[in-house]
C-alpha cells in the first residue's frame, strides 16, 4: 500500500516544461532555434571574411595595394586565415565535457545562461582585437561561451517534443546550422563592406544579449534523467505524504536516515572526495560511451562528414570564385545553403519520422543520403559551366544536408538519458577535433601547394564516400534505443540519488511488511 502512495507523488518530479511555466515546447524550441542561428551567423561571418578578405600586394613597379577584411588588416596568410576560422573550437572542444559534467550538479538550464553570457562578452572583443592573437585569444572564447549551448539544448528538445516527432523538431532546430552560415555570408559581407569587419560582431553580440540575460532570470528547466539538489526538498515532502501509510516507528526511522544522508552528503560536497567522485564519473562514463559500438561508428561518419563540411564552409565561396569567377561568390553560396539546408535538413528529420524513428533506419538514412549527395558534389567540380555546377552542387548540398537530424537523433538515443549531455559534448569534440578543427588549415595548405582550387575541392568531396561507408555499417549493428532506460525514479546527482535510493529502498520494504 505505502509504495503505491509513493508512486504517484513521485513522478511528479517531471523533466517535462511543467504547465504553469511560460515556457511551452514550441516557445523553448523557439528560442533555441534563433539562438543556434546566432551562433552559426558567426561561424558564416567569419568565413565571408575568408572570401572578402585579402592581403595587401605590391608589384614589381612600387605599387602596392592596401589589404582589406581581418586577412588585410592583420596580414594574415592562408594558413593563419584558416587558423582564424577553427579557434574558436579549440574553446568549444575544451568546454563541452565540463559544461556536461556540471550538468549533474547544476542546473543544465543555468549553464546554458553562463555560457551565452561568455558568448556574448567574446564577440564584442572580437571587434575590439588589434592583431591575430589578439582576436585567435576571442575567438577561442566564443567558442568556450557556445560549448553549454550545443552540448545541452539538444537534450531539451528531445525531452519535449511530440513522441512521433522527435527528429523533426531536431530537423528544425538544426536547420540552425545552414541557415545561420549561409546568412552570416550574406550578413557578413554586406556589413563588412559598408562598415567593416568589426561592427559584424559588435551586432552578433548586441542580439545574443537578451538570450544570455534570460538565462538568468527565467524558471530554470530539468532534464530527463537529472535532478538538481532543489528536489531534495521535493523529496523530503514524500515522506509527509506517506505518513498515512506508515506506522509510527517506521515513519521516525525513514525520517532519521533521510535527515543523516542528506547531512552526509552535504560535508561530502565540502570534501576533497567529492571532487574524485566526479572525476570518477566522468571516466566511467567516458568509458561506457566508447564502449557503444553503435556511438563510436556514428561518431567516426560524423568526423569524415564534417571535414569536408567545415572546410566547405570556409573555402567554399572562395573556390567557386578561382574555379567559375563568381563575382558575388559568398552571396551564391549563401543562397545556396539555405535553401539546400533548409529543405534538406527539414527533408531528413522528417523523412525518418516517417520511416519510423529507429537507429537502424536512422544509419540507412545517413548512408544513403551521405552516398548518392557526394556523387553529385564531387560530378559538380567536374563541370566547367557554372550553371552546370550550381544545379549539380545544389542537389548535393540538399543530401548531404539531410544527415543532421539522424546523426543527432543516434547520439540522443543511443545512451541512456543521464548521458545524452555527455554524449552531444564529446561527438562535438571527437568530431571537431579530427573533423573540422584541422580541415580548414589543412585545405589551406593543400591550396598553397597545388594551386588548383579544383583539384583542392575534388580531393575534400572525395572524403564523404567512406563517410557512408561507415554509416552504412551502422545498419548492421545492434541498435537499442535507450530513451526510457531509467525513468524520473533515475537521479544523476550524487546528493540527490542517495536520497531516492533511501526512499525507494523503504518503500519496497514497507511495502512487503504487514500493514
Amino acid at each position: 500500500m505505502a509504495s503505491h502512495s509513493m508512486e504517484p507523488s513521485m513522478s511528479k518530479i517531471s523533466t517535462m516544461i511543467p504547465t504553469t511555466s511560460w515556457f511551452t515546447p514550441k516557445r523553448l524550441l523557439a528560442i533555441f532555434c534563433v539562438i543556434n542561428l546566432l551562433n552559426y551567423l558567426d561561424r558564416g561571418a567569419i568565413a565571408s571574411n575568408g572570401v572578402n578578405g585579402s592581403r595587401g600586394t605590391c608589384t614589381e613597379d612600387g605599387t602596392c595595394t592596401s589589404g582589406t577584411g581581418i586577412q588585410g588588416d592583420f596580414n594574415l596568410n592562408n594558413f593563419e586565415d584558416g587558423v582564424l576560422s577553427s579557434a574558436f573550437l579549440v574553446g568549444l572542444l575544451v568546454a563541452c565535457p565540463i559544461f556536461a559534467s556540471l550538468a549533474k550538479s547544476v542546473n543544465p538550464f543555468r549553464l546554458i545562461g553562463i555560457g551565452l553570457s561568455v558568448w556574448t562578452l567574446a564577440t564584442f572583443c572580437c571587434g575590439l582585437s588589434f592583431n591575430f592573437w589578439s582576436i585567435s585569444i576571442c575567438r577561442v572564447l566564443v567558442g568556450f561561451g557556445e560549448a553549454s549551448f550545443i552540448s545541452l539544448a539538444a537534450p531539451f528538445i528531445d525531452d519535449n517534443a511530440p513522441v512521433g516527432q522527435k527528429t523533426a523538431w531536431l530537423a528544425i532546430f538544426y536547420m540552425g546550422i545552414p541557415t545561420g552560415y549561409a546568412l552570416g555570408y550574406v550578413y557578413g559581407g554586406l556589413v563588412g563592406s559598408y562598415f567593416g569587419w568589426r561592427y559584424a560582431f559588435w551586432v552578433e553580440s548586441v542580439l545574443m544579449l537578451p538570450f544570455a540575460i534570460s538565462g538568468f532570470f527565467m524558471n530554470p528547466l530539468e532534464l530527463k534523467g537529472f535532478v538538481s539538489v532543489d528536489s531534495k526538498k521535493a523529496l523530503a515532502s514524500e515522506v509527509q505524504v506517506t505518513e498515512a501509510s506508515y506506522g509510527k516507528d517506521e515513519l521516525l526511522y525513514l525520517k532519521a536516515e533521510f535527515r543523516d544522508k542528506i547531512s552526509n552528503d552535504g560535508s561530502k560536497s565540502k570534501s576533497t572526495t567529492k571532487i574524485f567522485d566526479q572525476f570518477s564519473i566522468f571516466f566511467n562514463d567516458m568509458k561506457e560511451l566508447l564502449l557503444d559500438e553503435v556511438y563510436v561508428v556514428n561518431v567516426l561518419g560524423y568526423i569524415a562528414y564534417n571535414f569536408v563540411l567545415g572546410a566547405y564552409a570556409y573555402w567554399g565561396p572562395k573556390a567557386g570564385y578561382n574555379i567559375y569567377h563568381m563575382t558575388d561568390a559568398d552571396l551564391i553560396f549563401g543562397g545556396i545553403t539555405i535553401l539546400c539546408g533548409i529543405v534538406g535538413t527539414l527533408a531528413g528529420g522528417f523523412v525518418l519520422d516517417f520511416m519510423t524513428n529507429t537507429l537502424s533506419n536512422a544509419f540507412k538514412l545517413l548512408s544513403v543520403t551521405t552516398f548518392i549527395g557526394a556523387a553529385f558534389c564531387f560530378g559538380a567540380f567536374l563541370f566547367r559551366s557554372m550553371y552546370g555546377f550550381l544545379a549539380l552542387f545544389s542537389i548535393g548540398e540538399l543530401l548531404v544536408f539531410a544527415t543532421q537530424a539522424p546523426v543527432n537523433y543516434v547520439f540522443l538515443r543511443c545512451v541512456k538519458p543521464s548521458l545524452r549531455p555527455l554524449s552531444m559534448a564529446m561527438s562535438t569534440v571527437i568530431t571537431h577535433i579530427f573533423g573540422d578543427v584541422p580541415s580548414s588549415p589543412l585545405v589551406g595548405v593543400l591550396q598553397d601547394n597545388i594551386n588548383n582550387w579544383r583539384t583542392t575541392s575534388l580531393i575534400l568531396t572525395a572524403i564523404l564516400f567512406p563517410a557512408a561507408g561507415i554509416w552504412f555499417i551502422g545498419i548492421f549493428l545492434r541498435s537499442v534505443d535507450r530513451f526510457d532506460e531509467g525513468n524520473e525514479h533515475q537521479v544523476s546527482t550524487v546528493e540527490s540519488s542517495d536520497t531516492m535510493r533511501l526512499l525507494q529502498e523503504m518503500t519496497g520494504e514497507t511495502s512487503a511488511s504487514p500493514a
